[in-house]
């Protein structure tokens, strides 16, 4: 049993459990208070998922904010848009989101380890209930994970695959071992951490091995990400995309341990989610996650709203 934070409320009569984990938005089959609060995640997997599309809110279940475009790593399967302006207003940012209806927050980037006021940003993201996460590439992990660990519900890391030669081919020299350094640092610090890994054509038949050293560093889970052609990605699209139904067959032969929560999130779903760039502006990825665009700038609350017309949300 692992006991860790999650957050809980009620949406149009709808109670709801978040995953910062997973980024799962669970149904639970008894009374939860509301906020964020301490489950049992064996028991959480075992209660229904549910998509925003199922509830029909008008805020998201949860946010992706890449509040800054900078990274130490040069990605070919990234999703910013290096020629972003960061203009963010960070912690005006935060505060908005924090204020908002939105069930989980999770700050990326480029690489938000570079980010000197993290702590404080995540702070704040989680002082009205919501659950907060990092995705990182883990370079800077290990160094910051101690003051990560009393403001984050979770850390995700990215991995391209389970040893040096395969991951250090997409993210560069050393990039591997600094990535363990730091998964197995903020596990020590008690801090859960999900394994990201991009499904193409080069890297899908790594699954295994991926959820391998998942167990092996003591991550709770591996969530398996299609590849969406946007930003950086678009040039590797023709080559490197898996379809969603092969991708469902090759997450169905994996074996894994008990314990361990492994995801897949398909180009379907990821449709419709709610990303907030360093430009300050609301986007959603659209046509089939195959695009994102803009909506407006992030000024109110009301600015997260959905189009009438949404897809659900992962």
């Amino acid at each position: 049993m692992t006991v860790r934070i999650f957050a809980s409320a009620v949406r149009e009569d709808v109670p709801l459990v978040y995953d910062p984990a997973t980024e799962l938005t669970h149904t639970p089959n008894r009374p939860v208070a509301s906020g964020r609060v301490l489950l049992d995640d064996t028991e959480v997997a075992l209660w229904p998922t549910i998509t925003q599309r199922e509830v029909h809110t008008r805020i998201p279940f949860n946010v992706c904010w890449s509040a800054l475009v900078r990274c130490n790593l040069q990605c070919p399967h990234c999703l910013d848009d290096k020629n972003l302006p960061e203009r963010g207003n960070h912690q005006g940012i935060a505060q908005l989101l924090a204020d908002s209806d939105v069930l989980g927050n999770d700050i990326s980037g480029g690489e938000p380890l570079l980010l000197r006021s993290l702590t404080e940003l995540l702070h704040t993201l989680g002082s009205r209930g919501a659950a907060v996460s990092c995705t990182t590439n883990g370079w800077h992990l290990e160094r910051r994970a101690p003051e990560l660990a009393p403001v984050v519900d979770a850390v995700r890391v990215s991995f391209d695959g389970p040893d040096a030669a395969a991951h250090d081919h997409w993210r560069g020299r050393g990039s591997f071992q600094r990535a363990v350094a730091g998964v197995r640092a903020a596990v020590s610090c008690g801090i859960p951490v999900q394994l990201h890994g991009v499904l193409m054509q080069s890297t899908a038949h790594r699954a295994q091995s991926l959820i391998d050293l998942a167990a092996e560093l003591g991550a709770v889970g591996v969530t398996f990400l299609q590849m969406l052609p946007i930003g950086e990605g678009v040039h590797l699209a023709d080559a490197e995309m898996v379809s969603d139904a092969n991708a469902r067959r090759t997450v169905a032969s994996l074996n894994w341990p008990d314990g361990l929560r492994v995801r897949l999130r398909t180009r379907e779903v990821a449709d419709g989610f709610t990303v907030i760039r360093a430009d300050g502006q609301v986007y959603h990825n659209v046509r089939g996650a195959t695009d994102i665009e803009a909506t407006r700038p992030l000024r109110t609350v009301t600015d997260l709203e959905l189009p009438l017309n949404e897809g659900a949300l992962r």
